[in-house]
Parts: structure tokens; C-alpha cells; sequence
């Protein structure tokens, strides 16, 4: 039980709720019971989602839920998201490594003609639209008490206003027939947002146990504002986390979808321009995209990992292509799909790269990708020894060098490794240091760029002092003149990062 609220008048203790669930929370909760007053506790939020039945004449479809996502789902409409086929999937990383990296071929040999002038190419970014684990919609439905044979009945959603379940269609009334597991697989994140104090007030407002809904409405509450703090600020929580922890608290699925953030598409740069792909005999092109995913894992509160939504459903289609090709069967028969788009917008990488120059490509693991299509394409038209010098930072290349003898060039002679686990135990930013003549050189050279991709934490963030630090060197300034001296070049587009 909780330490009294000395100000009760009945001293009724509120006894913690006893789940693994709920004690993974690790809740620091102030003196609280039963009886205890709380002030400034969230209305309840609005109903803004509703379900009806269908009429007798409306028209039904076909769900395609466990492979693409519903026509609704539009990330830049009138577009609707493409069924990309996956021509080839491996992976790039060896057993042991830390981090897990794929490589994908994606078949966007039919993807619809669009207007503006975005292609696909290397350094650009496509949006994939990854649903909810099948286990994970499934363990919501359970939860909350829904019963089987309603998960999958279509019904009319009706909503008030606002941008959901699109993406990021306008703001408006909608009238969908979707079915419950639609929106639950496509259209709510389930695991990648901190809780919010809607969240908990709708929760504490259909608990049936007066502990869980006494803790539910503190956490609502100006009393319970510290540890709701602690609780976004903390580790990943996700909606089964929270659904586990207070059992007794089932509200309806409308309810519970409307404080839930929308799923959002995630982005991955292409490695390469697109390729055709031919058959032997010259029949059967195929226009394909290259992309690399790093699976993203954190702490799950069951114990092991939990994986990303986005990397971790790139994963579960990879391992079922590689385990068909050990296996013997080509993975083209297995129709692997991944719902995805272009974008509308050039990104900074894929905009400012240009086929002269010198340029410097720094990257840390899965952000080295798009840099060896950097370099395929100078091939085509120029030696690149002395113009183009690559600095690839991993944790140890016996295990995560990725695409280690697929540059098209001896890669010696470009290309710098890094090991932050093996060998000098250095990172990227040292070996910017240790380049410092190239590096002062390439800043202030005609037509010369410097590219940085990979994470802002620390890789992003350290390259930025480093260079800083060559400018400080090299340039004769000091510290604030060296930092805007790094800030004009990244306006002339002399510095470009993309980091996440």
C-alpha cells in the first residue's frame, strides 16, 4: 500500500495493482489515498471517434490487413501508399553483431506517375507505412475485452474532425467502412509514443478498481504531475504496458483509439539510384530501389528486446525472404510486400549532391548507405581517387562493416574505417581531426562538400565539433568565429547533414 495522504479524512490506503506490468512502471507515487483530493485533474476528452453498423445497402470491400494498409491511409493524398514488391533481401551485418542491418530491393517498376519532378534516387528517402505486430492488435483486442468475431466486422467509422486515420489528408468530418483491426494494425501507434494525461484520465475513467482508478486520476492530476513526468521521460512505454498494469480499465475501443497518436510513416534513405534488373535472356526488367534498415531495439518490459515498428517489420519480411532462399524457394513466389511512397520533397542529402567536385561522405553505420551509391554514380562519369574520401564508423568490422566490397572501387583508397569497438576504439569525429588538411580543404575549395548521415546524438553532434575544431586549427579563429564559420558553409550547402 501507498504511504496515507495526511490530509485524508478516512485514511483508506490505496494498495498498488500486483503485475509485473505495473511494477516495470516503476511509479514514484507521493502520499495517496483513497479519499484523497486532487486538483486540476483532466476533463475528460471529447468522444471524437464513433462506430455504427452498416446499413443494409452499403457497400463492403475486401480487407488486405495483413498486407497493405486501407485505401484511407493516404500519406500525401490524392496518392494512395504502393504495394512495393520485394524483389531480394539480405543481410548486411554478421551473427554477434549488436545492431542488426538489411538490405532490401524493393520493385517500383508500376509506381504511379506523380506530379513534380522527385524521382527516386540515392540519398533520397521513401515513407513506409509498417503496420502493428499482428501479436501485439491482438493482445489490445484481448485486453480490452473485444470479442473475436467483432475485431473483424466492418462497420462505419464516423469522426468529427481532424486529420485521422490519414496521415495527412485535411482537417475535416469523415465517414469510413473500415473494420476495428484496420485501425488498430495502420492507424494507431501502439508502442512509439510517451502516455499523455488523456490517455490516463480515459483509462481512470472506465477503471472499475478504486487503487487503479485512484493512481489513473493522480496521474491526471497537478498532484501526480512528477511522476507523470518520470513516466514520459523514462523508457518506452506502450499501450499493452499500460493496458497490463491497470487491468481493471477496459474502456471502448472509440475511447481508447482517440488519445492515441496516429502511426506515421517511417523513412529510409535509398543506397542507390534505381536499377533495372533484367532476366538472363534480356525479358523481364524490373525497376528496383536499394535501401538498408537498422532494426531498432529497446527494453521490453517482459524481458529482451522490442523492436521498432518500422525496423522491426522490415526485419520480419527480410528473415521470411532469407529463410526462403536457404530453404530453396525463390522469395519472388512468397509476394513479400511493403506499403510504401515517395516523397514529395527532395532531401538535403539527394538535393545538394552534384556529379564534380571534391567531397567528403562521413557516415556511421546504417547512414553509410547512401553514401556508396554517392559513389557508384561519380564512377560513372570520373575517377574518383583524390576527389571523394569516405569515413565509415562502426563498432567492429568483423561483425558491421556494411556493403564492405561493394563500392566499385578499391576501396583503400577512398575509404577510411572506424572502429569504436575494435581497433583504435576511435569514432568519426577523430578520424575528421586526423583528416584535418582534407577537411580545411574541401571547406573552402570550389564546387567542394562535406556529407554527414547517421545518428545526431553523438556521431552528428561530435563531426560538428570536430570540424569546428579544424576550422579553429587551420582557420587561426576562435570559438564563436569558428562556429559561424561552420554555420555559413552549411547555408552555401558546403556542409550538409541528414541525422535522426
Amino acid at each position: 500500500a501507498l504511504e496515507l495522504d495526511p490530509k485524508s479524512k478516512d485514511h483508506f490506503p490505496v494498495v498498488v495493482p500486483d503485475n509485473e506490468a505495473f511494477r516495470s512502471l516503476k511509479l514514484k507515487l507521493g502520499p495517496l489515498s483513497l479519499d484523497s483530493k486532487l486538483t486540476r485533474t483532466l476533463e475528460l476528452p471529447e468522444e471524437i471517434m464513433s462506430f455504427v453498423p452498416l446499413t443494409d445497402n452499403a457497400t463492403t470491400f475486401q480487407s488486405t490487413v495483413q498486407k497493405h494498409p486501407p485505401r484511407f491511409v493516404t500519406p500525401h493524398p490524392p496518392f494512395e501508399v504502393f504495394s512495393a514488391k520485394v524483389h531480394h533481401a539480405r543481410e548486411l551485418t554478421k551473427a554477434g553483431a549488436e545492431k542488426r542491418t538489411y538490405h532490401f530491393d524493393l520493385d517500383v517498376t508500376d509506381y504511379p506517375e506523380e506530379s513534380g519532378t522527385v524521382d527516386f534516387v540515392v540519398g533520397g528517402a521513401i515513407g513506409v507505412c509498417a503496420p502493428n505486430p499482428e501479436e501485439v492488435v491482438s493482445e489490445v483486442f484481448d485486453l480490452l475485452g473485444i470479442p473475436r468475431f467483432v475485431r473483424d466486422k466492418q462497420v462505419v467509422l464516423k469522426t468529427t474532425g481532424g486529420r485521422w486515420p490519414t496521415i495527412w489528408g485535411e482537417e475535416m468530418p469523415r465517414e469510413l467502412i473500415t473494420t476495428r483491426r484496420e485501425l488498430l494494425t495502420w492507424c494507431s501507434d501502439l508502442q512509439s509514443y510517451p502516455p499523455s494525461k488523456p490517455l490516463f484520465r480515459v483509462l481512470a475513467e472506465y477503471a472499475h478498481a478504486p487503487n487503479e482508478k485512484k493512481i489513473l486520476q493522480y496521474l491526471a492530476s497537478a498532484q501526480g504531475q512528477a511522476a507523470f513526468c518520470d513516466l514520459r521521460t523514462g523508457p518506452h512505454l506502450t499501450i499493452p504496458q499500460i493496458l497490463n498494469a491497470f487491468p481493471s480499465s477496459q474502456p471502448p475501443l472509440n475511447r481508447l483509439i482517440s488519445v492515441l497518436s496516429t502511426l506515421m510513416p517511417r523513412f529510409y534513405s535509398l543506397s542507390q539510384d534505381p536499377m533495372i534488373s533484367c532476366q538472363r535472356d534480356g525479358s523481364g526488367c524490373r525497376r528496383l530501389i536499394e535501401m538498408a534498415v537498422t532494426v531498432h531495439e529497446t527494453p521490453n518490459w517482459r524481458g529482451g528486446p522490442r523492436k521498432g515498428v518500422g525496423s522491426g517489420f522490415m526485419e520480419r519480411v527480410a528473415q521470411t525472404a532469407i529463410a526462403a532462399t536457404s530453404n530453396g524457394i525463390n522469395p519472388l513466389t512468397l509476394d513479400l510486400r511493403v506499403p510504401m511512397f515517395r516523397g514529395l520533397m527532395a532531401n538535403p542529402l539527394a538535393r545538394e549532391f552534384c556529379m564534380d567536385g571534391p567531397m567528403m561522405l562521413i557516415g556511421s553505420g546504417v547512414g553509410i548507405a547512401p553514401f556508396r551509391g554517392f559513389v557508384h554514380r561519380r564512377l560513372r562519369s570520373d575517377n574518383i581517387t583524390n576527389k571523394v574520401w569516405v569515413v565509415q564508423g562502426i563498432r567492429d568490422s568483423l561483425l558491421d562493416e556494411i556493403y564492405s566490397g561493394d563500392w566499385g572501387v578499391q576501396e583503400d583508397k577512398i575509404k577510411t574505417i572506424v572502429q569504436s569497438r575494435g581497433g583504435q576504439h576511435e569514432y568519426v569525429q577523430d578520424a575528421v581531426r586526423h583528416q584535418a588538411d582534407i577537411v580545411w580543404f574541401l571547406l573552402n575549395a570550389l564546387d567542394g562538400r562535406i556529407f554527414v548521415c547517421g545518428s545526431a546524438k553523438g556521431m552528428g553532434e561530435g563531426v560538428e565539433r570536430a570540424i569546428v575544431d579544424v576550422v579553429i586549427d587551420k582557420g587561426n579563429l576562435n570559438g564563436e568565429e569558428a562556429w559561424g564559420f561552420l554555420e555559413a558553409k552549411k547555408k552555401e550547402g558546403v556542409y550538409i547533414a541528414e541525422t535522426w
